[in-house]
């Protein structure tokens, strides 16, 4: 006789009528001063009709805090997604609120560079594609650059990088690009920058270790500790770059005059985009001498440690200025992030 009694009755419940009592709920961080917000709301509330979601917790960035707070605020108050509205600051500001909480990001840009939009595929000219992506899209595990600075006063600070961070000339060159040309043509104007900051520029000191290798002493234009290698205007910095290995990319700029920084340039948009992608391209750059040239120089590692000799220098943070800096240690935190995009 089985005296283990009945077998418990399921709840009948579906899943759609649990779906239908506990709404999953999404948080929209905007940057207000932004175009497309109108637009952004007709296709958030499409989303949520289509995806069975709650209204979305709205939250707007303000100058005083771009996004980390509210990214905050988003997780304590329990939502299941965060979408990011704005520009590469806006995104990385939620981003560093959303490191290390397990609740997924999705993207909106509405910048002019979208650098971190750009790398993962996420559409950069259509708000409602980017919506739906955000809501519905697969969900990714990806690495975050962790940088703690020092000033040249002495004080500290730390902030995230998603895609790359640099010391020197590429940071002037964004410290100087004219605002409202950026406005007018986007990534293009960091284009002019460039032209003008070339001319001007002097190389400087820098030591660096990656990991416990020994330090190296260039003069340097510039060096750069990414996450990601694709710029806008088919540039492909650092090929090799992948978001979620646990590693951070070196690059270091090392012209001697005009004539080496067209080999920069033709490193980084004809051999990086093109030649090294087949056989017989890797074998043109042997013959050409294109694999030996010193005038960009890579590692990779998990962490890098930078020190600037004499003065201090500009400092970006993914196409935004921070500054100057006399040293900066890098990190890789690695898939300390959840973003969605495409299958």
């Amino acid at each position: 006789m089985d005296e283990r009694g009945p077998e418990p009755v399921e709840d009948a419940t579906t899943d759609a009528a649990r779906a239908s009592a506990h709404p999953l709920r999404a948080a929209i961080i905007a940057n207000p001063s932004k175009e497309g917000i109108d637009a952004l709301r007709t296709a958030v509330g499409e989303a949520e009709a289509r995806q069975g979601f709650a209204p979305s917790l709205w939250l707007d960035t303000t100058v005083e805090d771009p996004g980390k707070g509210q990214a905050r605020q988003a997780v304590d108050e329990g939502v299941d997604l965060v979408i990011a509205a704005g520009g590469d600051g806006t995104i990385r500001s939620v981003a560093a609120g959303l490191r290390g909480t397990g609740v997924p990001l999705g993207l909106v840009p509405l910048g002019t560079g979208n650098l971190f939009a750009r790398n993962l595929g996420i559409p950069v000219n259509d708000v409602a594609d980017a919506v739906v992506l955000a809501f519905s899209g697969v969900e990714r595990e990806v690495d975050v650059l962790v940088a703690d600075i020092r000033r040249p006063e002495g004080d500290t600070e730390t902030h995230v990088s998603l895609v790359m961070a640099g010391i020197g000339l590429d940071a002037a060159m964004i410290a100087n690009t004219n605002p409202d040309l950026k406005k007018r043509v986007g990534w293009l104007a960091y284009v002019d920058a460039g032209l003008r900051a070339i001319p001007a520029s002097k190389p400087f000191r820098v030591h660096y270790r990656v990991d416990t290798g020994r330090v190296h002493r260039p003069r340097a234009s510039s060096i750069l500790v990414a996450n990601l290698g694709y710029l806008p205007g088919n540039i492909e910095l650092i090929p090799d770059a992948e978001i979620d290995d646990g590693q951070l990319d070196v690059v270091v700029l090392q012209p001697r005059n005009l004539i080496g920084w067209l080999f920069v340039w033709r490193k980084v948009t004809w051999e990086n985009r093109v030649l090294r992608k087949s056989a017989i391209g890797r074998q043109f750059m042997d013959l050409t001498g294109g694999s030996r040239r010193r005038e960009v120089v890579y590692g990779r590692g998990r962490e890098v440690v930078i020190r600037i000799e004499g003065a201090a220098e500009e400092f970006e943070i993914d196409g935004d200025e921070f500054g100057s800096v006399v040293s900066a240690r890098f990190r890789a935190d690695p898939r300390a992030l959840i973003v969605r995009v495409e299958a």
